[in-house]
Order: structure tokens, then C-alpha cells, then sequence
């Protein structure tokens, strides 16, 4: 979202949540689903985040003033809702007994079954990459690189230094090179 397409949808949805907050899923969903599939094992552990966030943040605004709505920095919190809901599903999974999980993105009928193998290849390759990351490196590369956001607005989702962002997003980089090479 532009700061101009932030100010209008702020200020709609000061004036009116019910409808308007439709227009912030359609606008925010695929890139918040993306992002945060970078930082879950599945594609069913990110629709229920994806789903979680907006259903919070919905809550969260139903109680909020309409001025205080207008002065949101609407990116940087639904990130931070959603960067809080990742941590808080790596602490359960780590609870809990490890299970194998099957990707249902791998049998898509529309795939034919190399594409499909090649496909399901690449991601595990690019998982294990990326799990060679601390956490914060994986959440700051996946937020910079993958969704978009400016470091101000990262630093803001996950309670980091703006400075300290910046050096997880170039360590993370530099050892996703390495990995590459």
C-alpha cells in the first residue's frame, strides 16, 4: 500500500469499520499470506495466522477511537500482530511431538507430476536455507524481501531496533548468499 491508498483506507475505516475492513483484508491478505508462510512449516499454519490477524486486528479496532484508527501505521501493525502470532505458534509447535506434515501445494492436480516435484524441490530448498537463519534474521529478511516493508515498519512489528534490523536483514542476506554459492 502507498502512504496515500494507507490514508484513505485509515480514514475509511474511521468512518466506517463494517465496510470498510473488507477492503483492508483484500488489499493486505496475499502479501500478509506470503510473508508469513515464510516463517511457519505449512501452507495450513499460515491460512490460520493469515485468518488470526485479521480477525484481531478487527477486534482491536472495534474498540478504537476513529482518531486513533487515522493515526495507525497500518502495515507495521497488522505485521506486528502477525509477527507475534508466528512466535507464538513456534512456541506451541515446540511443545508439541514432531509430526511430518505433507504440502498440499505439492499435488496440485494442475501440476503435472515433474513440474510439481521440481516445485516442491525448490521450496524445501529455500525452507532449509532459510532455516539456517536465527529467527529474527528469517522474520527481517522474510518482512524486508519477501512482503515489502521498510525497516521503520519492521522494527515495529517485532519490537527491534531499526538499526537491529538492518544488520539481521544483511547477516540473513550474507548467509543466504553463502548458502547459494
Amino acid at each position: 500500500m502507498t502512504l496515500d491508498t494507507v490514508a484513505i483506507v485509515n480514514n475509511r475505516l474511521a468512518t466506517n469499520l463494517d465496510r470498510a475492513f473488507p477492503d483492508l483484508v483484500r488489499e493486505m491478505q496475499g502479501g500478509l499470506y506470503s510473508g508469513v508462510r515464510q516463517m511457519v512449516p505449512s501452507s495450513a499454519d499460515a491460512e490460520d495466522i493469515t485468518q488470526e490477524v485479521f480477525i484481531r486486528a478487527y477486534r482491536a479496532m472495534a474498540d478504537y477511537s476513529p482518531e486513533r484508527i487515522r493515526q495507525l501505521n497500518l502495515r507495521g501493525w497488522i505485521w506486528t500482530i502477525a509477527v507475534n502470532l508466528c512466535r507464538n505458534a513456534a512456541r506451541s509447535r515446540s511443545r508439541r511431538p514432531r509430526t511430518v506434515e505433507l504440502d498440499r501445494d505439492a499435488f496440485a492436480p494442475e501440476r503435472g507430476p515433474e513440474a510439481s516435484a521440481v516445485l516442491a524441490d525448490e521450496n524445501r530448498q529455500w525452507a532449509d536455507r532459510l532455516a539456517r537463519l536465527s529467527d529474527a534474521q528469517r522474520t527481517a529478511v522474510v518482512l524486508r524481501h519477501v512482503v515489502g516493508l521498510r525497516y521503520v515498519d519492521i522494527a515495529e512489528a517485532t519490537g527491534r531496533a531499526e538499526g537491529t534490523v538492518k544488520a539481521d536483514v544483511h547477516r540473513g542476506i550474507a548467509i543466504l548468499k553463502e548458502a547459494l554459492t
